[in-house]
């Protein structure tokens, strides 16, 4: 791994969290904009702005593999941590990012 674990969630790099898509949930907590925009989205991955992620994450499984995404791993880590507060154990954020998603060359979808 690239990266460190945390206390609550493990950072994740791109390589990781497209090694592990056929079986994790990917949440995208950025704005619709920002899905649709110049950086686009993982393929497959769920729509669910931060100010919405505790509402939304009421109705999952928290045994689930759940890796969270925005622009650049900062809103992510936050809606991890938030994940893990609710009492979710297997979540994954990606460092760096889409910005570091793209900037490494993998697939998106707009």
């Amino acid at each position: 791994m690239l990266f460190a674990s945390t206390a609550h969630f493990t950072n994740v790099s791109p390589s990781e969290v497209n090694a592990c898509r056929p079986t994790a949930r990917v949440i995208d907590v950025r704005e619709p904009h920002e899905f649709r925009g110049d950086l686009g989205h993982i393929p497959g991955a769920e729509l669910v702005p931060l100010s919405r992620i505790t509402a939304a994450a009421r109705q999952w499984n928290r045994d689930e593999e759940i890796v969270v995404v925005c622009r650049s791993g900062g809103r992510s880590a936050h809606a991890a941590s938030e994940l893990v507060a609710l009492g979710f154990t297997r979540i994954k954020n990606m460092a760096g990012g889409m910005m570091r998603w793209n900037a490494e060359g993998r697939e998106t979808a707009r």
